[in-house]
């Protein structure tokens, strides 16, 4: 995939969910011949990659800035392509891998929220003490 992506067909607004994104991107790269490039590896360095594009388009801004940097619509536009970029390359990477985002993000927030009880940690950011 690259920074432009598959265009929406005509009279969409593209997927509604996280599984018709993961089937368009997959007939998007069957269509071209790359799902032999789209290897586990590749593509988890490949998401790392536009994390850190994503990061550099916050890297030198306040923390008032990067709270502000959508009402920008240049850098705003750049932040918005980065994060399109970020996620077609993770819900890639876990169609690949056959996970289900949704059900591993639940699965986080279940084990972080009892790991993070809300009368242990609110209005703290320390690590939790068991991992």
């Amino acid at each position: 995939m690259h920074r432009d992506g598959p265009p929406h067909p005509a009279g969409t607004h593209g997927p509604a969910t996280i599984a018709e994104l993961a089937d368009r991107l997959r007939l998007f790269a069957e269509e071209r011949d790359w799902q032999q490039f789209h290897t586990p590896k590749n593509l988890a360095m490949a998401l790392s990659g536009e994390v850190g594009e994503l990061l550099a388009e916050l890297q030198w801004l306040t923390p008032q800035e990067s709270a502000r940097v959508m009402v920008d619509p240049v850098a705003g536009g750049r932040v918005r392509a980065e994060m399109g970029d970020v996620m077609i390359y993770l819900v890639r990477l876990a169609d690949v891998l056959g996970i289900d985002l949704v059900q591993a993000a639940t699965d986080k927030l279940t084990d972080a929220a009892r790991r993070y009880p809300v009368e242990r940690v609110r209005g703290s950011a320390a690590k939790a003490l068991d991992t």
